[in-house]
Parts: C-alpha cells; sequence; structure tokens
C-alpha cells in the first residue's frame, strides 16, 4: 500500500557552508557514491534522473524524482537548506529526505531512516577529515550467507572489534590479506561500522536486518588508490568470513 514517508535530520559541522555545498553537489563519492552532478538552475537535470526544484548556492537544493526507477517507491526528494554558523566558519544543515513508498512501508522506512544516519555522518567525517581531497570509490556486497542480522557481529569479530569496542576509540582492525589497518571506529550501533583511517572512510552496512546482503563501501582518498584492487581485496576477505561462520 502507497504511503508518504518524511525523515528530517538537523546537524552542525565545523566547516564552511560552501564547503557542504560542495559535498552534496559535486563530492557525493566522498561519503556517498559518485554521481552525476546537478545541473546548476531550477527545471535542471539533477542525479538519477531527478529534477532541481530549488537552486540556491550555498544555501539551497532541492532534487525529486517522480520516475524512481524501481518498484518499492513512486517519489524521492532529497532537499538540503545550508546557513552559516560562527560567520561563516561554521555550517547548520537540514536535510529532508521525502516521498512514497509503495511496498514494505515499515521496513523500507525503518532501513531508509537508519541509513540516513549513516550517511550524514559520514559526510561529517568526510568534511571534516578529507573533503576536497579527490576520492576513488568502491562497493561490495557478501555472499548470501550474509543476508542475516547477526552478519555485522561477524564482520566485527572478523575485524577483531570487541564487543565492547566503543565508536571513537582507535582500533587496529585486521582487514584483507591480514593487513592491520590503524583506524578509529568512527561509527558503530547493531546496524553499521564505520572505520576511519588515515586515507580512508571504510564503511560497513549490516543490511540483513531489512532482508538484503550485508555491503562494504570504500572511499580512498590516498593518491595511490586502485577501485578495481579496493574491490577485490575486501571482496575476497568478506566471502572468507561468511566461509566460515
Amino acid at each position: 500500500m502507497s504511503k508518504e514517508f518524511e525523515i528530517v535530520r538537523e546537524f552542525e559541522v565545523d566547516v564552511p557552508p560552501e564547503k557542504v555545498w560542495e559535498a552534496i553537489t559535486t563530492g557525493t563519492g566522498g561519503y556517498l557514491w559518485p554521481m552525476d552532478p546537478p545541473e546548476p538552475r531550477v527545471g535542471g537535470s539533477g542525479p538519477f534522473g531527478s529534477s532541481v526544484t530549488a537552486w540556491d548556492p550555498p544555501h539551497r537544493y532541492t532534487n525529486r524524482s517522480e520516475d524512481v526507477g524501481f518498484p518499492i517507491q513512486s517519489l524521492n526528494q532529497l532537499d538540503y537548506t545550508i546557513e552559516p554558523r560562527d560567520e561563516g566558519r561554521r555550517a547548520w544543515v537540514r536535510y529532508v529526505h521525502s516521498g512514497i513508498f509503495t511496498d514494505d512501508w515499515n521496513n523500507q522506512y525503518d532501513g531508509a531512516s537508519k541509513h540516513t544516519n549513516f550517511y550524514l555522518h559520514t559526510l561529517c567525517e568526510y568534511l571534516t577529515h578529507f573533503a576536497p581531497r579527490p576520492v576513488t570509490f568502491a562497493q561490495l556486497q557478501g555472499p548470501a550467507a550474509s543476508q542475516t542480522p547477526r552478519a555485522l557481529a561477524a564482520v566485527a569479530r572478523a575485524l577483531g572489534l570487541a564487543d565492547d569496542t566503543a565508536a571513537g576509540t582507535k582500533v587496529s582492525a585486521q582487514g584483507p590479506g591480514g593487513r592491520t589497518l590503524d583506524a578509529v571506529l568512527d561509527y558503530r550501533n547493531p546496524y553499521f561500522i564505520g572505520l576511519r583511517t588515515d586515507s580512508a572512510l571504510i564503511r560497513f552496512f549490516g543490511r540483513g536486518h531489512w532482508g538484503a546482503p550485508l555491503g562494504i563501501s570504500v572511499h580512498d582518498f590516498a593518491p595511490d588508490a586502485d577501485a578495481e584492487a579496493n574491490e577485490t581485496a575486501w571482496q575476497d576477505w568478506l566471502n572468507g568470513v561468511f566461509s566460515r561462520s
């Protein structure tokens, strides 16, 4: 049954509004995934076939799509409002994701809401530590065995994270090929894990809670980053985790 939804978040970040604007319009690979930038005008084309319905740099940007491209959703709108704080040294952001889910509304809303929290946290990590460095992006998903709510706990164990290791802790995580990753555990809850190294944001998505395989995205800011190598290494690591579990 079709039903409207709205997810609203507000946050502040220690960068100027212009830096936030660049991230949400041309720098999405640094925290989300790479997208074609919007055409800079009202009525212009936006990502994934959307249309730009508000364009006021660096204060307001909205895109809207009435042909989302998959059957569980018929309308999608993303709205950003950005205001300066502390004489422009900081930014306040209001983010509104709205639209219509057409199937399994409660599950879709729960997943979208929790993913929003993680994506916006990753946006702040990108803005604070890496922007505007160029990014090399890779993403992958686990095998069918990772399509369970217990999958993220298996990943945490494989990384070497204790059950009580909390967000904000410096860790030595066990990554692909036996490499040790000196990182900050910048995000952790039952649904997601975020690691920040000196050169990358590595994100783990426990999508088994919503009936999908576990996912990983790697936002690599090293000058010599190789997307294919990152994808292969982490895919092998992830397949190994679930061949043992």
